[in-house]
């Protein structure tokens, strides 16, 4: 670690996002989701996969900025995130972010799947 950083281990991230003025993070769905649950602009840094998908999702619904890993353009992206209006934007999207998403998929699943017997 350097000394201007600071490092943990595993944390309630519901906990924290509440508490942050932005994350920034690589755009995993279980990160992305958590954000947006929290009400908190976000600075996605993609680096592969559906991660991509889900920093288009973030700037499309302007729920803060996807970016480079360089200096310059996480100070840009930040910028964009930290604005007011994405704050705000961020915290009213954040009732809509449901909980239940998988628990709902499977139902739905369930009951239009045709029975089998095995």
């Amino acid at each position: 670690a350097q000394p201007d950083c600071f490092g943990v281990g595993e944390v309630n991230q519901q906990a924290l996002f509440r508490r942050v003025a932005a994350v920034v993070h690589h755009g995993g769905a279980g990160t992305t989701t958590a954000a947006a649950r929290a009400g908190a602009p976000q600075v996605v840094v993609p680096q592969m996969y559906d991660q991509h998908y889900f920093a288009g999702r973030v700037r499309a619904l302007g729920l803060g900025a996807a970016t480079e890993p360089t200096a310059e353009a996480l100070t840009s992206a930040l910028e964009i995130a930290l604005r007011p209006d994405v704050a705000a934007r961020a915290r009213r999207f954040a009732v809509h972010v449901r909980a239940d998403g998988a628990s709902v998929a499977a139902s739905h699943l369930l009951a239009t799947a045709p029975l089998t017997s095995a």
